[in-house]
């Protein structure tokens, strides 16, 4: 089976030009692999770039480029010294303000309506945001835990998000693209 670069299918035409509204603030992610993934994630999700804070570690690192494959390169990113100030700054410019968190505020991933442009923040492995980040935020959100776990790997829920805000922008700009693909292909 030969593989194709998906710009290269027909379904890609949906998606052309198109760069999500989205930043991505990452605070105290301690590992890089994790960091690594979010930026090949980012990438692939035409995100507009990641913002990184506290003990979030910052490119070039080997083990980011292990994960990432070239992304960080690709992938704007700016490191954050003051979370406070950017987090004023973006909302200033129009951003909503999410946090991805397990609070009993959060709306699920799948009923939240995300005014664009959005600002996604993620925090530690462990601990998550603290209260003081989460304070800033406009809206919490949660991926829905079904089994035992109530949380997922930070990369896995960041890839998760961003997929789906990718979703839901494509829904609300791109809807005549999708579906003269998708009556193309069904004849």
């Amino acid at each position: 089976m030969e593989r194709v670069p998906y710009r290269a299918t027909g379904a890609a035409v949906a998606y052309a030009g198109l760069r999500l509204p989205v930043s991505i603030l990452l605070h105290d992610v301690r590992s890089m692999y994790n960091v690594g993934a979010f930026f090949r994630t980012a990438d692939g999700a035409a995100i507009e770039r990641l913002l990184l804070s506290g003990i979030t570690a910052r490119p070039p690192k080997s083990a980011i480029t292990k994960t990432a494959l070239g992304a960080e390169e690709r992938v704007p990113w700016e490191p954050v010294q003051d979370v406070a100030a950017t987090a004023q700054a973006l909302r200033a410019t129009g951003y909503e303000l999410a946090a991805i968190e397990t609070t009993l505020r959060a709306l699920d991933i799948f009923d939240w309506q995300p005014r664009f442009p959005v600002c996604v923040l993620f925090g530690h492995e462990v601990d998550g945001l603290g209260a003081d980040l989460l304070a800033y935020c406009d809206t919490h959100v949660r991926i829905p835990m079904l089994g035992l776990k109530h949380s997922l790997n930070v990369a896995s829920a960041g890839a998760i998000v961003m997929y789906e805000l990718l979703r839901k922008y494509r829904s609300l700009h791109a809807p005549r693209a999708a579906r003269e693909f998708s009556d193309e292909i069904s004849r």
